[in-house]
């Protein structure tokens, strides 16, 4: 029998078919031709294409094209149906086999917000990089609910994010708690206190995250819960455009600790501690609960899940 790259003709076909049912299938899940080529790193057409081919294979029509809808057809939902389980299947073999051989290797794709992506995430990259070299870890900034978004379409494997939010179609691996900090210019009154009341920000002008983000809802939680009014002056959608909307001494936040070691390390930033108790954000991993973990996401998620 002829080879190719070590593979015989029967296996490259059944693998091309795989490859076929997993674009189908993603391409059903995010209803977008764009994202199921993301997906998958191919072009567009080339989604067309393997759809196409399906359709001839199996002898019928699968997805009703139109500009305004996408729609499975009755023969399109049957393929899907079993598709899903044909490619969990396969992915529980390889995963299974690579764990018999003690292979850590592939690619994993993770979604993350801002702050975890750029303060807390750097360390474990580099500890898990450190214990398995052959894995490619990249890493997406997203908003957070672009990072839910991302993970429930299967764009990426895990999303990091905080403050997570309870989905049937996710699995949730809680991470640690970070304590949240008060930040202001380091020539503002509040640095002259050793620690201040959260009523002491009745009327201070806030630099906020965006109504809409989970640390943003929490922070508005806490406040209220304190009856404590505050003015809104700047809205951000990342800890670092807030943290530099401080620096200016535009107004002062509440962001996590870890965000803000270097700005106190260069002294353009100063952190206050609140007397009313602890404030923690909490953070967590998440992936798409019908995702077979590969031995590498396993580790990931072990090293993630370690100790500093």
């Amino acid at each position: 029998m002829m080879v190719v790259d070590s593979i015989s003709y029967p296996c490259l076909t059944l693998l091309m078919q795989i490859e076929s049912l997993k674009v189908f299938c993603d391409l059903v899940e995010t209803e977008s031709f764009t994202k199921a080529a993301q997906i998958n790193s191919v072009t567009q057409s080339a989604v067309s294409q393997q759809i196409s081919a399906l359709e001839r294979i199996f002898k019928s029509l699968l997805i009703e094209r139109s500009k305004k809808h996408f729609r499975l057809t009755r023969e399109g939902q049957v393929l899907y149906d079993y598709s899903k389980q044909i490619l969990q299947s396969y992915a529980s073999l390889d995963s299974r086999l690579q764990e018999l051989k003690d292979i850590i290797s592939g690619t994993i794709r993770v979604a993350t917000i801002y702050s975890i992506g750029l303060h807390d995430l750097p360390p474990y990259i580099k500890k898990f990089m450190q214990s398995y070299p052959t894995v490619n870890v990249h890493v997406e900034y997203r908003q957070a609910n672009q990072v839910y978004e991302d993970v429930v379409s299967n764009v990426v494997d895990l999303g990091l994010i905080a403050y997570p939010i309870k989905d049937s179609k996710l699995e949730i691996v809680p991470l640690r708690k970070e304590p949240l900090v008060l930040i202001c210019h380091p020539q503002h009154p509040f640095t002259k206190q050793k620690s201040i009341k959260l009523k002491a920000l009745a009327g201070q002008k806030i630099i906020s995250f965006e109504p809409d983000t989970p640390t943003r809802k929490a922070l508005d939680k806490i406040l209220k819960s304190h009856n404590v009014d505050v003015q809104h002056v700047m809205e951000f959608d990342n800890v670092e455009t807030v943290k530099r909307a401080v620096e200016i001494d535009a107004g002062i936040s509440i962001v996590p600790q870890g965000s803000i070691s270097q700005e106190l390390q260069k002294q353009t930033l100063a952190a206050v501690a609140i007397e009313d108790g602890q404030f923690f954000r909490p953070t967590a991993a998440i992936y798409k609960k019908s995702r077979v973990l590969s031995p590498a996401m396993k580790q990931f998620l072990t090293v993630l899940k370690g100790a500093n």
